[in-house]
């Protein structure tokens, strides 16, 4: 017996035409174009954090994937996928650039988060980072291993998709992956829909060790930016922060105790404490030496800080992600635990404090 789709087919004889959107003023450089030219580049459309999951039929949810956003343009010149802060980083995805090239030759930009999974199937961020090296110094650089968990579809065969509602993206995206002709490449697949209450999908990624669920708003167009039209609720609390500065360690004198966190309060950076585990052996020596090249070189802390440890003071360069239960009463991190270095070119957004 014939398995039934999983989501209806987005185009049906019964059911009304989709509408394009009113014609822009089109490319000067392309003046007999009929179709929409697609962007250079779309600014990521950005989810809120949430402390609880919205409730309602209007909302789709997924699992929340720990790794890097990327948006996958196939044009006829070739692949070009872009970080969210507008990277080229096709070299570094060799995987799925050639997935990529196994779905035209339709033009389309598909939009998703590239991870590495660990041997049960899991996202791990420093495996990813191991594999492009954690600050983009490093020769080579190449996740080879990663595979994209796409989300999103927002330019298809000529038209610009960023003015339909999030369901009718989604079934156009399923429709194209999951195809008779196409298949799914291994290196880039669905992010599944969860059909479930989110209070109860929470909880059960959660059991799994996974990050937490994204929920977005079927009813929306696509809109950079935070907008609430997308969500996100975590299991564990995970951001980014300036590495400022570090403790010895009398037990290892070519590595650190730890490593001094920073956020912002307004245009400041503001102490948040300290992490000191997570870290493998040869991440800490590797950390020391990138240190030992940012060494503060002014008399006095890069910002305000009463403790009494005796720190080594750097230069607020390196960003790390760090995962953390909840914050103390006077402003510091509780149970934090390093993830990896984000890298700047990721436009990786280093924490506000309100």
């Amino acid at each position: 017996m014939t398995k039934p789709p999983r989501s209806k087919p987005l185009l049906r004889d019964t059911e009304p035409p989709i509408r394009s959107k009113p014609r822009q003023k089109r490319n000067p450089a392309q003046p007999q174009l009929l179709f929409d030219p697609m962007p250079d580049r779309v600014e990521p459309a950005l989810a809120q954090l949430k402390a609880k999951p919205p409730t309602g039929n209007e909302w789709s949810w997924e699992v929340k994937w720990d790794g890097y956003r990327l948006a996958v343009h196939i044009e006829p010149r070739g692949i070009r996928i872009l970080t969210r802060g507008g990277h080229d980083w096709t070299h570094r995805f060799p995987a799925i650039e050639q997935a990529a090239r196994a779905l035209g030759p339709a033009t389309m930009i598909i939009v998703g988060e590239a991870v590495v999974l660990d041997e049960e199937g899991r996202p791990d961020f420093g495996l990813l980072q191991q594999s492009l090296g954690a600050s983009g110094r490093q020769a080579g650089g190449r996740a080879s291993d990663a595979v994209l968990y796409a989300f999103d579809l927002i330019y298809f065969d000529g038209h610009d998709l960023r003015g339909l509602e999030y369901r009718s993206r989604r079934h156009l995206l399923e429709d194209m992956l999951n195809g008779p002709m196409n298949g799914q490449p291994d290196a880039i697949r669905l992010s599944e829909t969860l059909d479930a209450e989110p209070a109860v999908l929470l909880e059960h990624v959660c059991r799994l060790g996974l990050e937490g669920i994204v929920g977005k708003h079927l009813d929306r167009s696509y809109r950079s930016g935070r907008t609430g039209d997308w969500v996100k609720v975590k299991c564990i609390q995970s951001e980014a922060f300036f590495v400022i500065g570090y403790e010895k360690s009398a037990a290892s004198p070519a590595g650190f105790g730890s490593l001094v966190l920073a956020a912002y309060r307004g245009a400041d950076l503001v102490h948040v404490g300290s992490v000191g585990t997570g870290f493998r052996q040869a991440e800490i020596i590797r950390l020391r030496t990138m240190l030992d090249k940012l060494r503060w070189k002014r008399k006095q802390p890069p910002l305000p800080y009463s403790g009494s440890a005796d720190i080594v003071w750097v230069e607020p360069t390196l960003i790390a992600e760090i995962e953390f239960r909840a914050w103390t009463t006077d402003g510091k991190l509780r149970h934090p635990s390093y993830k990896g270095l984000r890298e700047r070119q990721d436009n990786a957004d280093v924490f506000r404090l309100d």
